[in-house]
């Protein structure tokens, strides 16, 4: 096998320009050492071709020189005569005739090269066809030796080449000629056999585990699976199995299918609640199951062992001596199981090679048949509890049982029920009693009640007593005889019809005198109910809708005043359609004349649909009205935004100058400050600082409203973008004497944001929440990653927000005192929440009072920024 892919990557390497070589060399362009590259045929055609063009240029420099140097020196370039070669020669005729000389001699040099290596190519060329020839034939032949030999080779070069397939087999086992079909073995093979070979070669192709393992395949032969490696390379072969190794396969394989039929039986046996024993052909107990085990008080090796019988020896001899010729005994036995006295039915069999017994307890028989009883009892009482009244009659026509709502209903003495009377003497009572319909002739009427004893189907009849009630009686024959009769008063359920019909012609009556417009349609998609107003509302007639039209027949009449296909195909399809959650649909028409319907769909409970149509025209003017009145609310707002960004952006440059004058102040170099003076500069920096720190939010705002903020997106480190935030505010936390806790992971990681936003975000919620702090209070600041998402948490356990205020917390220039404290600008967490959303990300806010606030900002990974909305 190695020699044949070895000779397999000669002929491909032949293919190719490499011929071998003693391995001490390796070509330049990256060949395994043993092989040498050999220039193709083309190649040395493009080569040979290149030089003749540059002999083919040389001459024709040489021929044009002379002309060259006659254009630069006419008088000395001329061609001298025969005469002048005589005399002296000047120095360019010395130099023009060496330059012809040392041409030619190149031409003649390179031609003699360009012979050489042709020849030597020639021959190297002619070589390796031959040894390419031999290297198929050899091929060949050791492809037509392995096909001599009944088996097939699948071979894997390695774990991600196309496996080859080499060989054949006679097909006798049932496996496939074609390599495809061949490599599928699940298609061919028995499902057990395929997974085993699967998982092998699996093993084979990672860790080199070889295999032998014998496979069946579904036509019913067997094959041999060898694994083997092979020089770096996984080879399965496979061989039918025939003769003596075949007959011995198909032995084996019975014997492993007996064997799983008897552990399969063994385990059923195993799971039965009576003792099972198997005895050997010397009597010999050699296998019990667990029920004989927990008989036996013992474990079922400890039963086999010991050889612990379950029956006792007037038993066994009865077993011994009661068989009959087929050797089968069948007895009822009393045994002495788990400490407990019990009746089994034991039947033995016995064989040549063995026997085998079977014991079934009889003592659950007794406890079924008590069950059976109480059931019948615990049934007796469920019918006393039923308001139904129910009687039953033996095969002998007298009563066996009655229920109380029978006697109640009828109104009998116990004692006369109690005694069984027959069937006509009950109605004689019932009849006395004025619990019969009136008849005008009784006996004939009994005699016609009384043939449901008779009768195979039961059979239905309805009372109307003379005291007002109905009832509805049952005659329901039993298969042995005797007749069960079910008096069901169906008094109340024929008032409730009544009532329900009087309930129906209400409704109908409101529903004609409903300003709605309302149309009811079946499940077939055909009108079933309409009222005057939605005849008004289309402009319908009555012989429109008289005769239950199709619901497109009725929009198609409709589209006369509104003219929307896929309005109408909607509303056709909501009420046709056989989706399995029907849901309701609504939609506004505005149709030509000026009315504006709004209408509704509704899925009724018997698959029909109601339809609703209200005209809203007036509604829908006053709300046109209000929305032009909250677009002239919203341009007033924005005008106000304007004016509010124009003087900020008007207040930041003197604002600036002032700061800077005041700093200019506070520097020694320009003079000496009084203490009071000093103290009223600082005070100056100190408003200045927060008053440029407004304009700078509410300019801010004015650039997200106006849609030009962008985002300077960047990877950030989370824990130093923390570290800057604090940093800023380290002043405040010593003048309030607040402790700020912070729990940042050290392994939190960056994320994608812009961190100058991110670090002004951080700012402003934990500044927040120092103004809201009492003095000496604990804030608290944690960042958590969840899946793809940032969350920075600011707690503060100071005077928290009132739930009237929460809603207004993120709007501008909205602040709240905080006892003594003076309230902020109102712009801090509006700031937070649209630096937020513009990363995509959101913002909670949560609060009690007196308790403290909590405000989480949640970043995504890597940000969607949105656009800026100027209407925001």
């Amino acid at each position: 096998m190695p020699d044949c892919g070895r000779l397999r990557a000669r002929v491909n390497a032949a293919r190719h320009g490499w011929i071998p070589c003693d391995g001490s060399e390796s070509d330049a362009r990256g060949a395994d050492p043993g092989f040498q590259y050999v220039e193709p045929k083309s190649r040395a055609r493009k080569r040979r071709r290149s030089i003749a063009f540059s002999l083919l240029g040389t001459t024709s420099l040489v021929a044009v020189l002379p002309f060259l140097g006659a254009a630069l020196s006419p008088a000395e370039a001329a061609l001298p005569d025969m005469s002048l070669l005589a005399g002296p020669l000047n120095s360019l005729e010395v130099i023009w005739f060496a330059a012809f000389v040392g041409a030619v001699a190149f031409g003649v040099a390179s031609a003699i090269g360009i012979v050489r290596i042709r020849r030597r190519t020639q021959a190297r060329l002619e070589r390796l066809i031959t040894e390419n020839g031999d290297l198929k034939l050899r091929l060949d032949r050791l492809e037509g030796v392995l096909d001599t030999d009944d088996q097939r080779l699948v071979v894997w070069p390695s774990r991600s080449a196309e496996p080859i397939v080499l060989g054949g087999l006679n097909g006798a086992s049932g496996a496939p000629r074609s390599p495809n079909a061949l490599l599928a073995f699940g298609t061919w093979l028995q499902p057990d056999s395929a997974v085993r070979l699967e998982g092998l070669l699996e093993m084979l192709r990672e860790n080199g585990a070889a295999f032998t393992l014998t496979l069946q395949a579904r036509e019913g032969g067997f094959i041999e699976a060898s694994g083997r490696t092979a020089g770096g390379w996984a080879v399965l072969r496979l061989r039918d199995l025939t003769g003596e190794r075949a007959r011995h396969a198909d032995l084996t394989h019975d014997h492993a299918r007996l064997n799983s039929d008897m552990t399969t039986l063994k385990a059923l046996l195993d799971t039965l609640d009576g003792p099972v024993w198997l005895r050997d052909s010397e009597g010999h107990i050699s296998w019990v199951n667990r029920a004989y085990a927990a008989a036996v008080e013992a474990d079922a090796e400890s039963a086999v062992e010991q050889d612990i019988e379950l029956l006792d020896a007037a038993g066994r001899r009865a077993m011994t001596e009661e068989r009959d010729d087929d050797g089968q005994f069948k007895a009822r036995l009393p045994v002495v199981a788990a400490g407990r006295r019990h009746v089994f039915d034991v039947i033995d069999v016995t064989q040549s090679s063995g026997s085998a017994g079977l014991a079934l307890d009889t003592s659950e028989l007794e406890q079924m048949r008590a069950e059976l009883k109480r059931t019948l009892e615990f049934h007796a009482r469920t019918l006393d509890q039923l308001a139904t009244a129910v009687a039953i009659f033996g095969p002998d026509r007298r009563l066996q049982f009655h229920n109380a709502a029978f006697q109640t209903l009828f109104g009998l003495d116990t004692a006369f029920l109690e005694g069984g009377p027959e069937d006509g003497a009950v109605l004689d009572a019932m009849r006395a009693a004025r619990k019969l319909p009136e008849q005008a002739d009784y006996r004939q009427w009994q005699r016609k009640h009384l043939e449901s004893y008779q009768s195979l189907e039961p059979r239905e009849v309805w009372w109307h007593l003379p005291d007002g009630q109905t009832l509805r009686v049952i005659a329901n024959p039993h298969a042995k005889g005797g007749v069960t009769y079910i008096y069901e008063n169906v008094t109340e359920r024929i008032e409730l019809e009544s009532r329900y019909n009087a309930l129906i012609r209400v409704q109908g009556e409101t529903l004609d005198h409903l300003t709605e417009a309302v149309a009811v349609f079946g499940s077939d998609g055909r009108l079933r109910l309409w009222n005057p107003a939605f005849t008004s509302f289309w402009q319908l007639q009555e012989e429109d809708l008289s005769e239950s039209p199709h619901v497109s027949t009725i929009f198609g009449t409709c589209a006369r005043l509104f003219s929307d296909p896929q309005a109408w195909k909607g509303l056709t399809t909501t009420i046709t359609g056989l989706a399995d959650n029907r849901a309701r649909a609504s939609g506004r028409m505005q149709r030509p004349d000026g009315n504006v319907l709004d209408y509704t769909t509704v899925p009724l409970p018997d698959g029909g649909t109601l339809v609703g149509f209200v005209n809203v025209t007036d509604s829908v003017n006053v709300e046109r009205a209000l929305m032009d009145k909250n677009e002239a609310l919203r341009e007033a707002d924005q005008l106000k935004n304007t004016f509010v960004q124009h003087v900020s952006y008007e207040l930041r440059s003197p604002l600036t100058n002032i700061i800077g004058f005041a700093q200019l102040l506070s520097d020694p170099k320009f003079g000496t400050l009084t203490e009071k003076q000093s103290e009223y500069t600082d005070y100056i920096m100190s408003s200045s600082s927060a008053l440029l720190a407004i304009i700078n939010d509410i300019l801010d705002l004015a650039t997200i409203d106006a849609g030009i903020m962008e985002l300077d997106l960047g990877e950030v480190e989370i824990a130093d973008v923390v570290t800057g935030a604090i940093e800023g505010l380290k002043d405040r936390l010593v003048d309030t004497h607040i402790d700020l806790r912070v729990d940042v992971p050290k392994d939190i990681g960056t994320f994608v944001a812009d961190e100058r936003r991110l670090r002004q975000v951080l700012f402003n919620l934990i500044s927040n929440a120092i103004r809201y702090s009492d003095e000496g209070g604990v804030v608290e600041l944690a960042c958590t990653r969840t899946g793809s998402e940032i969350r920075f948490v600011v707690r503060d356990h100071g005077c928290g927000i009132a739930k009237e205020n929460i809603d207004t917390v993120f709007s501008r220039f909205v602040g709240h005192t905080s006892g003594s404290r003076r309230r902020g600008a109102g712009l801090g967490l509006a700031i937070v929440r649209s630096f937020v959303e513009l990363h995509g990300g959101s913002v909670e806010i949560q609060s009690e009072e007196n308790v403290g606030t909590t405000v989480i900002a949640k970043f995504p990974q890597k940000p969607k920024v949105r656009e800026c909305d100027a209407a925001e």
